[in-house]
């Protein structure tokens, strides 16, 4: 009956968290797409018969535009710069990755980031682009992006090349080569090829070649290495040639060109969040349509205030670096290419599209720039209305947008405008519509916003009620047992409270269901109704509870009430290290004093295990003052394999030569009879460690020599990992040589996924969890621990009768330092918060041909080791101080739910983007990392369930010499 309790709760935290986590997405990832819109053609003569449009992945802006020697590294388009066309910076919003990047600039409007998740593969097109509104487009490059946009058009003609040639091993400046060569191929074949001739010489025509080198030398080998910097000259060489070629073939002139890049690349070779290296891209553009260059003028102080879609400025300073300070620069918001390129071909801009035509690019008259906004302004409009009605259709109590009431007359006044010749006033009020059009989509975007926290909040609150009655119930010592008259009065309330709980869900989702919601807000109503129900229902415990809390006496209600806020301060110290790292830093300097203090005082005359635990502590306090971004130190790396063995021979010294402290009697062998076997398996632990740093050796030395890594290395790796993982099964059930083997089992695939510091990390963490599990143990065995007023006899057994698998007060110790412990092995070496935080190039040694899913499960896999250490060693101290470990849990849910609570609270759905996915991040982190818990427990599960004591005669035989002295 209580297994089945305990499974019905963890299915009950896994559904609500699951549920609640995905709840993010309905608040604030809801795609932007719809449809039923009427495209909206500009009333102007096309500038442009065809387009070219270079994206050049992962070139980040600083990278392409500075001098180098005084020399540009791309000269033809530094020269297009200066003579014929226009510049400046395009402003990424993350997640600054290569699919939400080419859905702005080719669709027009940001991505929600789940999209990501929908895979890498051929995705059909869900949305208008400007492929879509062409008369035909030609397209090469990736088999990553270009299926995306082109598969499930008629009107293209695409290729790509195989995955096998994104090797991370190799220069990969070659695959822009494979772009550039098949498109002039192509040019070349249509002097011969009549259909083909006329398809490219029509109007409308779009060219797109993807070139991914960029983006795959700055994965391997970072940005500021010569491979990728000689790649950005191979881009200029391949689109100087493939200009000459077109302009050869087709010399009227009625060509435009639009040079850019989907993202950045930080400094350590990654991408994804908000920095600057991440959300600058450099824009050139140039052509038929396109203004040419000209001085740069004076700032106005008045729109200086504007920032772009990443938070930087409008007018900001042109380095001196970049040999361009004395022409124009015109940033832009990524969105807006696609209306840029709409223009120059006279086509409807996208019709989910929320860029804003930058007509300071175009060579248009006045007139044909107000026809321009006014087409891009009434596409905006269109989207606000569609959605509008779109929810007044499906709203019992429909609220409109205030500002756009009276759409029809500021549109009839932008005609007026441009029939009155009053252009300039036109521009200006289409400019406005636009921007009340943009806070109209947010408006509607997130119209649910209300109800949707409320929902999930009272939810959340209801769970955590319904655990701490659970846990009040069945692992505490207050007495629940009620007569009978009392239980039918308990059983009638539960149920009464049940029909009206039945009652109002139905009444909410009958409701829901004529407003057309989504089925996950079913889900989400329903969790929160079911739990207040049964917290309700249970009235009568409550009362109970409240009313033996304030007859207590007043030490504990001091100790109760002390406990509960060093809790919560703990928690809102978690908290802030979401956004300052260092304040782990503070937490372990003073764990490391307490911890030491704690054991000189349990065992007087002890010195080297104090002087441990506060070495320990201090020594992984230093971790998070350290850079998020990891240097490559292969050295380090090696060392580290050494440092591991050192603390796995230390540990094993105290289990076989230690026993005889009192102690640490739980947690070590001694001189049993299995010893030499584990001797043996402990021998062929450290050589394996010892061969794994070998590894990181021999296959960074490949790597560095741009030599690709022979397959024996990567079975061997595999191996290695493989075998290491599986050792740990086979060791004795002592708890240190247990905890020790599952460390030195984990040991090699972490090193073999290790690039620098992070590797010293994973002993430092090891050297903390041996401390904790020392501390507990020296409080249990000390003057004024549960163990000390015990006879001597049976020590183990009549110490976990005593216990009666119940908790404390005090037991809820163990939770917090569980949540710091893993909140630590998350942010110790970076911030999960941040995508960039996660080095691709870890993996090259298992892998170097790209494929995201296997070279994220090993990223998953060198995330999750550090958890492994940490849960094991909690199930190390649950069984030591014979704590029920499913009661443990829950008071870890309990805490944890208090910091996801906090996080709810911090989202933000104002501001930059890059604040409100930070925000959103953290709280999704933290939904994320509760139900990583359940997994985390079976899987180490499988290591520690037999762990057990020292025999209970040595306890005996010790505790009787100790009490003797």
């Amino acid at each position: 009956m209580a297994g089945r309790t305990e499974l019905g709760l963890v299915l009950l935290g896994v559904l609500l968290h699951s549920a609640y986590m995905l709840s993010i997405f309905d608040i604030y990832f809801k795609t932007p797409i719809i449809h039923g819109m009427e495209p909206v053609a500009p009333r102007i003569d096309a500038p442009a018969k065809r387009l070219v449009l270079f994206v050049a992945d992962g070139l980040r802006a600083d990278k392409f535009f500075e001098l180098e020697e005084n020399k540009p590294r791309a000269p033809f388009l530094h020269s297009i710069i200066h003579t014929k066309g226009r510049w400046g910076v395009s402003h990424a919003r993350p997640p600054t990755e290569s699919r939400p990047g080419h859905v702005a600039i080719i669709a027009g409007f940001y991505e929600d980031p789940s999209a990501v998740t929908k895979g890498w593969k051929a995705n059909p097109v869900e949305f208008d682009s400007v492929f879509n509104r062409s008369r035909h487009t030609v397209s090469f490059g990736s088999p990553d992006i270009v299926p995306i946009f082109c598969g499930a058009l008629n009107n293209t003609k695409w290729d790509t090349y195989s995955h096998e040639y994104e090797d991370f091993a190799t220069d990969a400046s070659f695959l822009d080569e494979w772009a550039f060569d098949k498109f002039q191929d192509l040019l070349n074949r249509s002097r011969t090829e009549s259909d083909l001739r006329q398809k490219l010489e029509g109007d409308g025509l779009v060219v797109f070649l993807h070139l991914l080198g960029c983006d795959t030398n700055g994965h391997a080998h970072r940005p500021y290495s010569p491979i990728y910097l000689n790649n950005i000259r191979v881009v200029d060489k391949g689109i100087e040639r493939t200009v000459r070629l077109m302009e050869n073939i087709f010399p009227d002139g009625r060509t435009a060109y639009v040079f850019t890049a989907d993202h950045g690349m930080s400094n350590k070779g990654s991408h994804g969040d908000g920095d600057p290296a991440n959300t600058e891209t450099p824009l050139v553009a140039w052509g038929a349509g396109v203004r040419g260059p000209s001085r740069a003028k004076p700032h106005q102080e008045k729109e200086d205030s504007l920032k772009f879609v990443d938070e930087h400025t409008h007018h900001m300073e042109t380095p001196d670096g970049w040999g361009l300070k004395g022409l124009e620069r015109l940033d832009v918001n990524q969105g807006d290419i696609a209306p840029l390129m709409s223009s120059l071909l006279g086509l409807p801009c996208p019709m989910n599209s929320v860029g804003v035509v930058p007509t300071d690019y175009l060579a248009l008259e006045k007139v044909e720039q107000a026809e321009v906004v006014f087409a891009n302004a009434k596409q905006i409009l269109n989207q606000v209305l569609r959605k509008s009605d779109l929810k007044q259709a499906s709203s019992l109590f429909f609220k409109p947008f205030p500002p756009l009431l009276d759409y029809s007359s500021l549109l009839e006044q932008i005609e007026r405008d441009i029939a009155q010749g009053q252009y300039e006033s036109a521009i200006k009020s289409g400019r406005n519509l636009i921007q009340l059009a943009l806070a109209g989509l947010h408006y509607f975007q997130t119209y649910d916003w209300l109800f949707l926290m409320t929902t999930i909040v009272a939810g959340y609150v209801g769970w955590m009620l319904y655990i701490l009655l659970h846990l009040l119930k069945t692992y505490s010592t207050i007495s629940f047992q009620q007569n009978k008259r009392n239980v039918r009065v308990t059983g009638s309330s539960r149920r009464h409270m049940r029909i009206a709980g039945g009652t109002l869900m139905g009444v909410c989702s009958m409701v829901l269901l004529v407003e057309l919601a989504p089925p996950l807000y079913h889900v989400y109503i329903g969790l929160a109704v079911f739990f207040w129900t049964e917290v309700l229902g249970d009235i009568t415990n409550i009362q109970k509870v409240i009313s033996m809390v304030f007859s207590s006496k007043l030490s504990w209600f001091t100790k109760l009430f002390a406990m509960a806020a060093t809790s919560l301060l703990i928690m809102e110290l978690l908290v802030q290290s979401f956004f300052q790292r260092e304040v782990y830093t503070a937490v372990f300097v003073a764990a490391g004093v307490i911890g030491a203090v704690a054991v000189s005082w349990n065992t007087p005359g002890l010195s080297i295990v104090p002087a441990f635990v506060w070495a320990a502590c201090w020594f992984l306090a230093g971790f998070t003052l350290m850079p998020v971004q990891i240097a490559d130190n292969t050295y380090l790396v090696v060392g580290s394999g050494l440092a591991v063995v050192t603390l796995a021979v230390f540990a094993r010294w105290i289990d076989s030569r230690q026993s005889k402290l009192l102690f640490w009697r739980p947690l070590v062998w001694g001189y049993s009879r299995r010893v030499d076997k584990s001797w043996i398996l402990f021998a062929l632990q450290v050589s394996l460690v010892l061969a794994s740093s070998m590894m990181v050796w021999i296959t960074t030395s490949h790597r560095e020599k741009q030599r690709k890594l022979p397959v024996i290395y990567q079975v061997t790796n595999w191996s290695i990992s493989g075998v290491s993982m599986l050792l740990p099964l086979h060791s004795p059930r002592s708890m240190l040589t247990r905890l020790t083997s599952i460390y030195l089992g984990f040991a090699p695939p972490f090193l073999l996924l290790s690039i620098g510091y992070e590797s010293l990390f994973y002993t430092a963490l090891a050297m903390v969890l041996l401390s904790w599990t020392l501390v507990e143990s020296a409080v249990l065995f000390g003057p004024s621990g549960e163990i000390e007023s015990l006879p001597s006899h049976d020590v183990e057994e009549k110490y976990s009768k005593t216990r009666k698998q119940s908790l404390k007060l005090m037991d809820l110790r163990v939770a917090v330092c569980f949540l710091i412990l893993i909140n630590v092995a998350f942010f110790g070496t970076g911030n999960v918060a941040s995508v960039a935080s996660f080095e691709i190039s870890s993996v090259y040694r298992f892998i170097t041909v790209f494929n995201p899913f296997i070279m994220g499960a090993l990223l998953l896999c060198k995330v999750f080791i550090p958890f492994i250490l940490v849960t094991s060693a909690f199930s190390a101290v649950t069984r030591l101080l014979a704590l029920p470990r499913f009661g443990c849990y829950l008071l870890v849910l309990l805490l944890s739910d208090v910091m996801t609570i906090h996080f709810f609270f911090l989202v933000r759905n104002t501001g930059s983007w890059l604040d409100i996915g930070q925000t959103i991040s953290h709280f999704g982190i933290m939904s994320a990392q509760v139900v990583f818990v359940l997994i985390l427990f079976a899987i180490t599960s499988v290591y520690t369930r037999d762990l057990q004591w020292a025999s209970e005669q040595a306890s005996f035989d010790v505790l009787s010499t100790s009490k003797f002295k």
